[in-house]
Parts: C-alpha cells; sequence; structure tokens
C-alpha cells in the first residue's frame, strides 16, 4: 500500500478513505504543492471490500463528471405539436392525391361509355319535359280553382241524416247526367232547368222525380252550380287523356330506343367476336413452336375437376364458388342452360326425367362453337345439327351409365366444356329437376335423392343459386323455392328466374301477379335479382337464334313490359348471362384466396402426419406404389431365366413321379409282378405303358410342368418376402395378380402331342447300357419300394393299432376293432409264411381257414373284413420280397447284359421296367425345362403384363389391393398438392388479369 506506482502519466495511488488521500499528497510533494495536487487526487471509489481485485482499476484516470440536462414539459409539448402538424399535412397530401386519381378515373370511364348521341334526336330535350311538368301543373291548379267552395243549406240539417243521404244520392246521378248532357248540349241546345222542376237531360222535359219535388228553390240553385262544372271537367279528362296517350306513345317509343340500342350492341359485338375470332386463328398458328396459354375459366374449371374427384362427396372442403342451376322438373332449367350456352346440348323429353346427374359445364370464349368431355379428346361442332345430336346421345348415354343399382339418379358428375365467341366465362351445374311425386318407373328414394344432390350443391356457401321457376304453372304448385329459401334465407347469393313468361302472359288474367313475384314479394324467398325469360315456343327444332328471335319480339310487344310490370333489365337471357357471370366472378374473386389458404393449412396437417408416421418412407402414391410392384413383379419373372437347366430337370422328375408313383405301382407294376414268367411280366408291361402313354401320360406331364413353373414362380415371390427391403404393402397386389395370369395361363396344346412321341419311344427301349444306368435303375427301385413299404405299414400300425412296446412306452391301447384286426393279420402272415410267393388274392378255403382259426382265438370276423385286411398285409409282403429281390440285381448286370439271368436265377425284370420308367422321366424333364425356358415363361410374362395392364386402368381393384394410412394419406397429399398449385396458378393469372 506503502509503494507508488509511477505511471506514463503521474503516480497511480490506490486511495482508500480521506486519510489514506492525505498521506498520498504529502508523499508526492511538498506542502506548497498540496493545493495543486488536491484538484488532481481524488478519491475513485468510495466502497472496497478485500475481495474486489481493483488492481486494473489503478491505471485508471479520474474523469470530470458532467450532469445532464432535465428535459421539461415543454420539449413534450413541442414533441406534439410537431406530430399534429405532419398529420395535417399527410391528410391534406393525401386528400389532393386521391381527388386526382378520382378524377383521372372518371375522365378514364366516362371516355369508355359508349356514344349515345343519336339518343338525343330520338328523346324529347329537356325544355320539351319542362313544359310538359308546367302543363299538368297548371291542369292541377285549374281543376282545383274550378271547384267552389261549398258548404250546406243549413234546411238540408233540418231534414235529417236521411235526407242527407238521399241528397247526396241525387246528386251523384245528377252529376253523371250533367257530364253526359254536356256533350249533347251542341246538338239540342236544351234546358237544364224548366219551371222550377228538374228536367231530363235528354233534349225535352221530364218527368219530375218525386225526390225534385220535395227540395226548395235554394236546394236547386245549389244543384245547378255544380253540374254547371261538366263541360270544364270533360275538357280536363280529354286533355288528360291526351297527357296519357303521349306518355303511352312516349315510353314505346322509349322501348323501340332501347331495342335498338340493344341491337346497335349487338351488333358491335358479333363484330368483336369476328375480330376475336380471326385473332385466336393467326395465333392458332404458333401453337405448335409455341404452348398455349389457358384462360381463367379454363384454369378455374381444371381447379374443380381436381375437386371433384379429390372430394366426390362434396364434402366441406370444397367451397369455390360455381352457379347451381336448380328447379322443378320441366321448368326449363336445362332450357336457360342452353340459352346461355348458345347451343341445344342437351337430351330432350316431353315430362319425362332427362337430367339424371349433375352435368358441369364450363364456358368459355374460343374461336369456334365447340363442346367436349373433360375425360375425351373429341370435340363437336356445334354449328351442325348432326354433331348436335350426336352430342345430346353421348350425354344421355353418359348419365345412364352412371346410374347403376336401381337407381335413377346419380351423384357422378359429368363435366364437359363449351367454348365459342362471345360466351360469358362461368361455370354452371345443372341438377335433377326436383319432384313431387315419384313414378312406379322410379327407384323408391328418387324424391329424397334429387333434394339430397340439389341441398348438397346449394350447401357450398359461395355457390351462386339459379333458382328457375316455371312462369306456366300456379305459384303456389312450386317446391323449388321453398327449399331455396331454406339453404339461402337471407337471399345473398340466389338468383331468380321465371321462365315461359309467354305463357304466364297468356294464362294470368292479372299481370300484377307476375309484378309481385319479380319484385320478391310472392314467393317467401328473398334473391339477389329477378329476371323473366322465354326460352322457346315448344318446338324442339328451334336453334337458338330463332327463340332469342322470338324472345326479343315477345318482350317488345307484350303489355307486360309495356305496362311497366318488368323493367329492361329484368329481361331477356342475355342479360341474365350478363349478370350471372358478373356474380360469379365477384365471387369467385373474393373466396377463392380464402380455398388456397383453406388447401395450404390442409397440406401441412398431412405433411406433418407423414412425417411423424412415415419418417424414412417415400411419397408414393397408390399409381406410384403400382408402378413399383409392376417392375418387382416382371423382375421375379425375368429371375425364372437365372433357374439352371439341371435345376428344372430334377424338380420336373420329382414333381412327375410324385404325381405319378401310385399309378405305376397300382395299376402297372404291381399287376406285372404277379406274371409267373419274364416274358408274361414284360409283356404286361409293355402293354401297360403303351396305355398309359397314349392316353394320361402326356396331359399328366403338362400339367406337372405347369404347376413347377407356378411353384417356382411363388418360391421367388416369396423368397422376396424374407429380403431386407420387402415392404408388405405389395403382397395383396403380387398374389392377386400372380393369381390371375396363372389362371388364365394354357399350356400349349401342341406340347402334349410332341411329349406323346418322345414318352413312347423312350419307354420302348429295354437296353440298360452300363453298369452306371444299371445301379442307378437298382437305386431308383429300391427308393420307390422303401417309400410305399413305409407308407403301407404306416396303414398297418393304424388298423392294428398299438403294438406291445407302444402301449408299455406311450400308455396307449388298442380298440376293439383293431384288436380283431390284430388277429386277423397274425393269421395272414402265417399264411405268407407258408407260401413265400403267394398270389395277390385269396381262395375261398383260405378264408375259411382264417376265419376259422379267429375264431377259436375267440375272434368273429366275416369274410369281408380278412379281404380288407389282406390287401395292405399282403401289399407289405410283396414290397418286402421286391425290395430284397432290388438287392440282389445290385450285382446281377453282367448276367442282365450276358443274357445268364434264368441260368444264375435271378431275374432282374423290375429293374427294367423301372430303368424305362426312369429314363423316360429324364426325357420328358428336359422337353418340358426346354418348353419352360423357351416359350412358358415368355407366355407368362406376357399375361402377366396384361393382368398389370388391366388393374392399371381398373381404379378400383388398384384401391382394393394397394390399402392402409400409407397408401390414402400419400394419395391425399397429392391431390391436395395439385389442388393448391393450380389454385395459386389461377390466383396469380387472375391477379394479372386485374
Amino acid at each position: 500500500m506503502y509503494k507508488l506506482v509511477k505511471g506514463r502519466f503521474g503516480y497511480a495511488v490506490r486511495v482508500v478513505g480521506g486519510t489514506q488521500a492525505r498521506w498520498a499528497r504529502q508523499k508526492l510533494s511538498g506542502r506548497g504543492e498540496q493545493e495543486a495536487l488536491g484538484q488532481v487526487v481524488v478519491p475513485i471509489a468510495r466502497h472496497f471490500t478485500s475481495l474486489h481485485n481493483t488492481r486494473g482499476a489503478l491505471l485508471r484516470l479520474p474523469e470530470p463528471r458532467y450532469s445532464a440536462p432535465q428535459r421539461g414539459i415543454g420539449m413534450l409539448v413541442a414533441r406534439v405539436l410537431r406530430g399534429a402538424l405532419k398529420i395535417r399535412y399527410l391528410l391534406l397530401g393525401g386528400s389532393i392525391a386521391g381527388g386526382s386519381a378520382l378524377a383521372k378515373t372518371y375522365e378514364q370511364w366516362k371516355e369508355a361509355l359508349p356514344d349515345a348521341k343519336f339518343l338525343e334526336e330520338l328523346l324529347p330535350s329537356q325544355e320539351d319535359l319542362d313544359s310538359i311538368r308546367a302543363s299538368l301543373i297548371t291542369y292541377r291548379d285549374k281543376i282545383k280553382d274550378s271547384i267552389p267552395e261549398f258548404s250546406l243549406d243549413p234546411k238540408l240539417w233540418e231534414a235529417g241524416e236521411e235526407g242527407y243521404s238521399q241528397v247526396a244520392q241525387w246528386f251523384k246521378e245528377r252529376l253523371d247526367d250533367a257530364i253526359q248532357a254536356a256533350e249533347e248540349d251542341k246538338k239540342s241546345g236544351s234546358s237544364i232547368f224548366s219551371d222550377g222542376e228538374i228536367l231530363t237531360l235528354s233534349g225535352g222535359v221530364g218527368a219530375p222525380t218525386p225526390l225534385a219535388k220535395d227540395f226548395s228553390p235554394d236546394l236547386k240553385q245549389h244543384a245547378l252550380s255544380f253540374t254547371s262544372m261538366g263541360g270544364s271537367a270533360e275538357k280536363e279528362r280529354e286533355k288528360a287523356d291526351n297527357i296519357r296517350e303521349k306518355y303511352e306513345s312516349l315510353q314505346e317509343e322509349l322501348m323501340q330506343v332501347q331495342l335498338k340500342y340493344q341491337r346497335e350492341i349487338e351488333r358491335l359485338e358479333k363484330d368483336n367476336k369476328e375480330l376475336r375470332k380471326s385473332l385466336m386463328l393467326r395465333a392458332g398458328d404458333k401453337v405448335a413452336r409455341k404452348k398455349v396459354k389457358k384462360s381463367l375459366i379454363d384454369m378455374y374449371s381444371e381447379v374443380l375437376d381436381e375437386l371433384c374427384d379429390y372430394d366426390s362427396s362434396y364434402d366441406t372442403q370444397d367451397h369455390l364458388p360455381r352457379v347451381v342451376v336448380v328447379g322443378d322438373q320441366s321448368s326449363g332449367k336445362t332450357s336457360v342452360l342452353e340459352m346461355v350456352a348458345q347451343a341445344r346440348i342437351f337430351p330432350r323429353g316431353a315430362g319425362e326425367m332427362m337430367t339424371r346427374a349433375p352435368v358441369m359445364v364450363t364456358l368459355s370464349e374460343g374461336p369456334y362453337h365447340i363442346a367436349s368431355f373433360k375425360d375425351s379428346t373429341r370435340e363437336f361442332d356445334l354449328t351442325k345439327e348432326s354433331e348436335l345430336a350426336e352430342l345430346r346421345k353421348e350425354v344421355e348415354l353418359r348419365m345412364r351409365n352412371s346410374v347403376r343399382n336401381g337407381r335413377t339418379v346419380s351423384h357422378e358428375v359429368i363435366s364437359m366444356t363449351v367454348k365459342g365467341p362471345g360466351l360469358q366465362r362461368m361455370v354452371l351445374v345443372d341438377l335433377p329437376g326436383i319432384i313431387s311425386t315419384v313414378t312406379t318407373d322410379m327407384a323408391a328414394d328418387t324424391r329424397e335423392a334429387i333434394r339430397s344432390i340439389s341441398q348438397q350443391y346449394m350447401s357450398n356457401p359461395n355457390a351462386i343459386i339459379l333458382c328457375i321457376q316455371d312462369g306456366s304453372v300456379d305459384a303456389e304448385r312450386s317446391n323449388v323455392t321453398d327449399l331455396v329459401s331454406q339453404m339461402d334465407p337471407q337471399g345473398k347469393r340466389t338468383i331468380f328466374v321465371l321462365t315461359k313468361v309467354d305463357l304466364a302472359e297468356e294464362n294470368l288474367a292479372n299481370p300484377d301477379r307476375i309484378r309481385k313475384i319479380l319484385a320478391g314479394k310472392l314467393f317467401p324467398m328473398r334473391a339477389l335479382g329477378y329476371f323473366a325469360v322465354v326460352t322457346g315456343r315448344g318446338n324442339q327444332e328451334d336453334s337458338i337464334q330463332d327463340i332469342k328471335d322470338y324472345e326479343e319480339s315477345f318482350f317488345s310487344s307484350s303489355r307486360i313490359f309495356k305496362g311497366g310490370v318488368i323493367n329492361s333489365h329484368q329481361c331477356t337471357t342475355r342479360n341474365l348471362s350478363f349478370a350471372v357471370s358478373e356474380r360469379f366472378w365477384k365471387m369467385v374473386r373474393d373466396t377463392v384466396e380464402q380455398q388456397a389458404d383453406a388447401f395450404k393449412a390442409t397440406r401441412f396437417n398431412l405433411e406433418t402426419e407423414w412425417k411423424n408416421n412415415f419418417p424414412r418412407t417415400r411419397e408414393l402414391d397408390r399409381d406410384e406404389l403400382f408402378e413399383k410392384a409392376r417392375g418387382d413383379i416382371l423382375d421375379e419373372v425375368v429371375n425364372l431365366s437365372q433357374v439352371s437347366p439341371k435345376q428344372w430337370e430334377e424338380v420336373l422328375s420329382k414333381k412327375m413321379w410324385e404325381k405319378m408313383a401310385t399309378y405305376i405301382f397300382e395299376n402297372i407294376y404291381l399287376p406285372a409282378a404277379q406274371a409267373t414268367s419274364s416274358g408274361t411280366f414284360n409283356t404286361t408291361a409293355d402293354i401297360r405303358l403303351k396305355q398309359w402313354a397314349d392316353q394320361m401320360l402326356p396331359r399328366r406331364c403338362v400339367e406337372v410342368g405347369w404347376e413347377t413353373l407356378q411353384d417356382e414362380f411363388r418360391k421367388f415371390i416369396e423368397r422376396a418376402k424374407n429380403s431386407k427391403d420387402h415392404d408388405t404393402i405389395f403382397d395383396n397386389l403380387k398374389a392377386c395378380v400372380v393369381d390371375e395370369a396363372m389362371r388364365r395361363h394354357a399350356w400349349e396344346d401342341k406340347a402334349a402331342d410332341v411329349l406323346r412321341v418322345i414318352q413312347l419311344n423312350a419307354l420302348e427301349d429295354r437296353s440298360v447300357s452300363d453298369k452306371q444306368q444299371w445301379d442307378a435303375a437298382c437305386h431308383f427301385l429300391e427308393e420307390s419300394v422303401k417309400e410305399k413299404l413305409t407308407a403301407t405299414e404306416s396303414t398297418l400300425r393304424e388298423m392294428v393299432g398299438p403294438g406291445t412296446w407302444e402301449q408299455w412306452l406311450y400308455w396307449t391301447y388298442p380298440s376293439e376293432d383293431q384288436k380283431r384286426r390284430a388277429t386277423v393279420r397274425a393269421e395272414l402272415e402265417k399264411l405268407l409264411a407258408t407260401d413265400y410267393n403267394h398270389k395277390n388274392t385269396l381262395t375261398y378255403d383260405e378264408v375259411t381257414a382264417v376265419r376259422k382259426n379267429t375264431q377259436s382265438c375267440g375272434v368273429e370276423v366275416d369274410n369281408e373284413f380278412i379281404r380288407e385286411m389282406w390287401h395292405p398285409v399282403y401289399r407289405r409282403h410283396f414290397l418286402r420280397r421286391a425290395l430284397a429281390k432290388a438287392y440282389d440285381c445290385r450285382k446281377a448286370f453282367y448276367a442282365y447284359h450276358q443274357g445268364l439271368e434264368g441260368e444264375l436265377g435271378v431275374e432282374c425284370n423290375d429293374v427294367v421296367l423301372f430303368w424305362r420308367i426312369q429314363q423316360m422321366f429324364k426325357i420328358t424333364a428336359n422337353a418340358l425345362r426346354q418348353q419352360v425356358m423357351n416359350r412358358e415363361a415368355r407366355r407368362l410374362e406376357k399375361e402377366i403384363k396384361e393382368v398389370l395392364e388391366e388393374f392399371g386402368c381398373d381404379q378400383e381393384k388398384k384401391e382394393q389391393l394397394l390399402t392402409g394410412r400409407r397408401v390414402l394419406l400419400a394419395e391425399e397429399m397429392k391431390r391436395v398438392r395439385q389442388i393448391q398449385e393450380k389454385l395459386e396458378e389461377f390466383i396469380h393469372a387472375l391477379n394479372a388479369e386485374k
């Protein structure tokens, strides 16, 4: 502490407290300099602890302290004022810019309006309208001034209420007579009153009425003042009639001007169509070099098609707008749609249900008027009546094919596109007409099914409902209005269309009823707009242009239109199509981005589920999985070529012996072995071998070859299941494909004939050429006999029951029947022991002897029971004897080759027979192997490919064979991605068009 450290700028001293500071000053300088040092040596820190490491702080210089200025309330007020002034400038600048933009927009809109100067020549000027208005006001004032003030005579009050009513009745009658008299006054010149009595107004003096005699002269004076007004009232009435006639003529002239203006617009539109058509055709020359850009409506239609496939039940996920056309049956729904599409594209029927399934029609603009289906490349020319008829037949056929299982209507959507010049772009869905009664040729649930389909489509909150009402029937018979009011009670997305207005005008005596319908005051439903249309004259042969001309002529001469019941914008299908298209695109622009966001959320949820459940698996949909399974199955077919020829022949020979061993022993070897001489043995064997080779051997060998091919192919399939990368999702598909291909496969017919020739030649050869073949034949005979002997002993063991050792070791006991069989077996074995070369049948005496011997043992059996036991006992005895003979023949090849078998007492006919059969099997196996490798494997591959092609085109089959949450999740992700991509593409194009 007492050591002073000198740094670059002086001494650095750690000072704690005031005492140490004074000591530091004394040490560093004399007393004369203490005052100067007082300004330098100051306490840096006032509180320290012994635990703090302050070595680094010793080199710090003291820093001067500055006091921060305090901001007062004045500064805050200044900032508030500055912000307020900024807001003023912002508002002022925004107002000026907005006003400028609004003025510019108004000028552009005004320049875009059509030239309507020709209306100035037809419509009355403002001065004429002002003069008409002034004349009407003058007429009102004149009538008002011409009526004098009138007060009843006090004497009338004395007459009482009865007299007053009589005066009123009398005055009413006289007023009408006075008006009539004023009209005839110029001709007759009659007076009104004579001699204080009231006269008739026919020109002569009439008989005074009883009522007139009872009144005073003052009352007659008042009556005279009223009747004198008749002439002036008649003049005003004539003037009013003239004004009414002028009004009606003006209204008719205005309607003619409107129709002329509309025809002019149609002419301009037609010219525009031709220009657009020529431009489209000119652009069509570049189609081969450049991809055609899709229109907005085509892109939107593709989105709806994807949604129909993705969500066939039309759940709440699909909220994209479309125009849903609903109405009662035969109300004119289809006719309205045809007028909008400008082609008669739907089948027709008189009162019969024609629309049996939802038909989605996409209207778009194109150079030619054509129609096509979504799943077909054919285009129908709508300008040719022959192709129109074919199109209607195709629509009807598709509707009938969509109806299955005895139903009348279907939920399957028939999607078609109609293109043509000037068509309004939109998507309409024509639904089956609503019915109130189910006829005998309909399904019982037809009415409910139609209502369910209609409610399904109208439940979409963004669907525009085009409610079609037949104007020729009573409004009380409507079914569709109640249904629409239930689905859209506020009428925010409903457009009401009244059809067959021409028939309604003829049938309705009160036009006010139509006015109420089109004003929305008759039906309980509400709507955005109300339209009246005429869609035909009842003649099915009329063209669209004929119907449009008739509709225009009807509304131009209709008294409903002339009477002001219908406004001009509420009539004609042309105005209807404009209004529907405008509303449709407004709904699309308002809702399509919400739908895109909804599908983004759905895609995120599906991808999250996939990552959590299948983290190391590729996202393969059903089609991709099927293609992968197709490759695996065809690879297994190719693997058949890897089987060696030796392996094929060994497998074929083994399987042929398994299939034919029983026949060889029972029908060839055993009968031949009963012969007493070698010649008889060979003769019997040759005959039976030839019969076998002619009748059944080739066919059975072909069956064996086919079964072997199946087994080997299935082995490859099963072997693939044991591999590490095996996917169990393909097991059902592979098994079904293989089974179907095997069921269809048939071996070539000529294969059996080829085998027959080969087998007959092989069986005729009796010469064993070398010792190796002899040993092989002996081994083949021994193995075959041992196999049969083992099977026979097993059969005998089951018949006689367990032996003594088995009873002691396994605690099993024979039944009574088994005990009897054991006794009979013992007696038969004694019989065979006495005659080693016994024949294969028992004589009657031998049977009787066996029965008596068993009776002596206390066992009663019949002859049939003894013969039943004889067959397995003798078979075992024969096989043992054959096996012993095979052992003896092992070393008899030399005797056989030298022909010394008889001299040496060894007969090897059994070995030769089995050598012939063995050689035949080898040759047959070789021929079958060649057929399998050269022909049948390729044919099997071809059939498997055909089955795969059929399954690939059958969506239901793939859904049945490729199942599981993994498949469904991949399918849903694929569809959601496709829909989202198409929606984003459509939104981008829509925003670009804006």
